[in-house]
């Protein structure tokens, strides 16, 4: 075994510490799976357990983040370049080799995990990891979605719509949750809760030159007010699947208050950028208060 390989795993480790900070995306990981297992399970009537089929699907779906992180800094290397010199790619603190190594190994952890729970799972969560090699390809191919920051959005977000669908199907299949039109504002809760963060962390009353700003692109009032549709549609999702009557119940609704907070200082202010902490609340008070809601619904 040469040098370079028995140093491989400490230097993705020290990858995964520097680029895919646990305390943050495993965190959200771990949230937005047993979130949605959690609200399928309850609205198909069952009592939510955490189970071991649980656990393969937190894992499987931290594992898929952390194959398209690896795969991000492949794709931006020349970006990274000019721009974020530090990166561990451009150092050579991490090679191409050794990053693609480590997709290896995690496509053959998340596939062998779920075989376990399905053919399905397994097909769902490849579809996923293979549509972000595809990405890949097609940013590296097409100017205009490298480019454009709203076109490059509608191309990428799909991937984590992609993840959403292999929680709510591999549940299906189990037999854990009965599949119907409940699945479909289900998952848009879901995209409206994270794409509310996507549009206010890039939302500013001013920008550099060629800053990568929704702000630049729809303007301040714009994308702040799309920010805040976002959150709104959330809640109108809550309402239509839950219909809250219980304080537990009414919790994830009244997560809307980060946001409508949020925007509010963002206009006021007139200058500076939309809160950040704020927008991070919703996402993790939104996840939070529906793994708490599936919990004591039993």
């Amino acid at each position: 075994m040469t040098t370079a390989a028995v140093q491989a795993p400490a230097r993705l480790g020290r990858f995964v510490l520097q680029m895919f900070r646990p305390h943050i995306y495993a965190t959200y990981g771990l949230l937005w799976a047993l979130a949605l297992e959690g609200s399928a399970v309850t609205l198909s009537g069952g009592a939510w357990r955490v189970s071991a089929a649980t656990a393969v699907r937190v894992v499987s779906v931290v594992l898929a983040l952390l194959f398209l992180r690896m795969l991000d800094e492949q794709k931006d290397l020349a970006y990274d370049r000019v721009h974020h010199p530090d990166r561990p790619l451009v150092t050579g603190a991490i090679t191409v080799a050794e990053l693609r190594g480590g997709m290896a190994v995690i496509t053959a952890v998340v596939v062998g995990l779920n075989a376990a729970l399905s053919p399905t799972a397994v097909v769902l969560v490849l579809v996923a990891l293979g549509y972000g090699l595809f990405l890949a390809q097609l940013e590296r191919r097409s100017t205009a979605v490298r480019e454009s920051l709203l076109l490059n959005l509608l191309v990428t977000y799909p991937v984590q719509l992609l993840l959403s669908c292999y929680l709510y199907a591999s549940l299906a299949a189990s037999g854990a949750v009965a599949a119907d039109w409940r699945a479909v504002p289900l998952v848009l809760l879901f995209a409206c809760v994270f794409l509310h963060f996507e549009f206010a962390r890039k939302t500013a009353w001013s920008s550099e030159p060629g800053a990568r700003l929704y702000s630049a692109v729809l303007g301040p009032t714009g994308s702040a007010a799309l920010a805040l549709g976002l959150a709104a549609g959330a809640v109108v999702c809550e309402v239509v699947l839950f219909r809250p009557s219980t304080p537990i119940s009414l919790l994830p609704c009244l997560m809307a208050i980060l946001p409508a907070f949020g925007g509010w200082r963002f206009f006021a202010s007139h200058s500076g950028s939309w809160p950040l902490p704020l927008a991070m609340g919703f996402i993790l008070g939104s996840y939070l208060s529906l793994v708490l809601q599936a919990a004591v619904a039993r």
